[in-house]
């Protein structure tokens, strides 16, 4: 008897969970092209500066953009997840429905995927909706999304098969039709706009026998724009030292290399929401530019600042490269708009 009542609680609760992962479904818009903007949007939008986005352009301007897709990875740990830097950039406007995977409504993604599948998924949403996803990666998250941008450039396979993120299942096709120019393309050869990875070291890599990554970890291929790699020097975890091999590019794509304060926590990286929410970092956040020196973390917030320097790099990035793909995607429905009107 007291078997048969375990076995009914268990079912219940799975039965509660399911129920409740359903209340949450994307907008219709989620999944698709962007809906077209009025004339006077889109000049606002194109008016940004995407160097020099403010709060105020992110809460008037770009939340009328569409936005790009971002896809959080999470490390090997399963405990430690992506949610809480997902929760920090919807606390710092960025649209939900676009850090959200349509398939669970989930807002971090584990590192232990495929990596061909994952770019597969990408040209998806890149056919779809108009816009190249940017990655953020922790720990493996890091070398997963690396990895993704070798699949782009070719190292592993000739060709990447199409995945639909909606059923999780393969398109059983290599080709996809850019939505720039109409022209049927492959989906390899594909650039990601901005990547990002969080202590992504190669000790774990020698520990797990991901071998094919140990030399290319930190050689960064020309299908991303701009990448940043974030290193914490004196990572027992991620097996980093003073000294360490930086990110470099294999050609002419932008990377940078962010050292982070000694006081950042391997694990404790992706925790970043309450800075959205207190007064004096999200002002420090604001106002952050990257540049040559070091950042100092503010001194009077009252809260734990250790990551405080990441979380408002990314965000920087995250909003330049928004503003980007969003003119970008203007740009190309006008020159479409223009050459139907000629003809």
């Amino acid at each position: 008897m007291r078997g048969r009542v375990l076995a009914l609680a268990c079912a219940l609760l799975a039965a509660m969970q399911s129920l409740g992962a359903a209340t949450w479904a994307p907008p219709a818009t989620a999944t698709t092209a962007p809906a077209a903007l009025d004339a006077a949007t889109e000049d606002r939008i194109l008016a940004l500066a995407p160097d020099q986005i403010s709060a105020a352009d992110v809460r008037d301007v770009l939340s009328r953009a569409p936005a790009p897709r971002i896809v959080n990875l999470q490390g090997s740990l399963a405990p430690i997840t992506m949610e809480p830097f997902a929760e920090y950039l919807i606390a710092m406007g960025y649209p939900e429905a676009r850090l959200r995977n349509p398939l669970d409504a989930s807002l971090s993604q584990s590192s232990f995927a495929d990596s061909e599948v994952l770019a597969g998924t990408l040209a998806w949403y890149y056919e779809t909706e108009g816009m190249m996803p940017m990655l953020v990666g922790h720990s493996q998250g890091g070398m997963l999304a690396i990895k993704v941008l070798y699949e782009f450039a070719g190292a592993f396979h000739d060709s990447i098969a199409v995945w639909n993120p909606l059923t999780g299942e393969s398109e059983h096709r290599s080709s996809i039709v850019d939505p720039n120019d109409g022209r049927v393309r492959p989906a390899v050869g594909l650039q990601v706009p901005y990547v990002a990875v969080l202590a992504t070291g190669k000790l774990p890599r020698l520990l797990l026998g991901q071998w094919t990554m140990l030399g290319k970890l930190r050689a960064i291929p020309d299908t991303v724009d701009e990448f940043t790699g974030f290193t914490i020097e004196w990572d027992l975890i991620a097996g980093t030292f003073p000294g360490a091999e930086p990110y470099h590019a294999t050609g002419v794509a932008t990377v940078r290399n962010v050292i982070l304060p000694a006081t950042a926590s391997h694990l404790a990286l992706p925790q970043a929401k309450e800075l959205a929410a207190n007064a004096v970092t999200r002002a420090w956040i604001d106002a952050y530019r990257p540049g040559a020196e070091p950042h100092a973390p503010p001194a009077d917030a009252g809260i734990d600042t250790s990551n405080v320097v990441h979380a408002a790099d990314i965000w920087y990035s995250i909003k330049k490269h928004w503003c980007l793909e969003a003119q970008r995607l203007i740009r190309a429905r006008r020159t479409v708009a223009a050459r139907g009107a000629g003809g």
